[in-house]
């Protein structure tokens, strides 16, 4: 098994609580629930910092990629913590790394990716990220 990511590998967390519903019949997390929490911490992230804007923003982000490797088991009532870093930055796209920990342990229980294409809300096209934008991604590599 690959070596597990500590929490200084990332440069930003963001605390995401667990539901009841996210434990499936095994007793714990579904594996499809990590993607969701990749996707909260990543979005949360963007509104916090005044780049995205969910409702009416000219530049959205759609996810073109991703994927997951799971280390040690997560579940409800576990708050994670997700870390996120920015691993590669283009034109238009930003591959974003997030690691799950579980409250304050030291070694991620799953290390994930996804990568947005930053597009024009209406035409879908892929837009050049702005440079307020590119400097916020670039505290995150």
């Amino acid at each position: 098994m690959p070596d597990r990511a500590t929490r200084d590998a990332y440069r930003r967390f963001v605390a995401i609580p667990t539901r009841w519903m996210d434990n499936d019949i095994y007793g714990h997390l579904n594996n499809v629930v990590h993607y969701s929490l990749f996707d909260t911490a990543v979005n949360r992230t963007l509104i916090e910092a005044g780049l995205l804007d969910i409702d009416g923003g000219a530049i959205i982000g759609l996810v073109v990629e991703s994927g997951c490797r799971y280390h040690a088991s997560l579940a409800f009532p576990d708050v994670v913590q997700a870390g996120l870093r920015v691993g590669k930055l283009g034109r238009s796209s930003v591959r974003y790394e997030i690691g799950l920990f579980r409250g304050d342990e030291p070694l991620a229980a799953a290390e994930g990716h996804f990568v947005h294409v930053h597009v024009d809300r209406g035409s879908r096209r892929p837009v050049e990220l702005p440079a307020d934008w590119r400097a916020f991604f670039e505290g995150l590599v």
